[in-house]
């Protein structure tokens, strides 16, 4: 019934508890969290206060399906969420990586945001 986590999976969940302990996403400040597979990535603002999905962004929308989960797919996503993000004034955000190491997919979301002018 449960499927029994190999030990990448353990130490990436290991990391995001830990993470998010100290990372808490408000009103002001949102959190945006990475979530990336072998084929997809997906990005959310989180306003963790309320509770609500202020913005979100994945590859699989019909604009972006095309692409697969690589450095260039995650600079247009992070350019992409950065861009919703300006449309509801919103300019500062917490990066919450979400237990992944920063490198690669998750650091060219993060480059690709702060190419579109949202700070963290």
């Amino acid at each position: 019934m449960f499927k029994k986590l190999n030990d990448k999976d353990r130490k990436r969940l290991k990391r995001k508890v830990h993470i998010r302990k100290r990372i808490h996403g408000t009103s002001a400040r949102p959190r945006m969290t990475v979530f990336r597979s072998n084929s997809n990535i997906s990005v959310q603002v989180i306003d963790d206060d309320a509770g609500t999905t202020l913005a979100s962004v994945t590859t699989l929308e019909k604009d972006l399906a095309a692409m697969k989960a690589n450095i260039a797919s995650g600079t247009k996503v992070g350019e992409e969420i950065g861009r919703r993000l300006k449309e509801k004034n919103i300019t500062s955000v917490v990066f919450d990586r979400n237990g992944y190491i920063y490198h690669g997919v998750v650091k060219a979301v993060a480059d690709g945001a702060r190419s579109a002018g949202i700070e963290f």
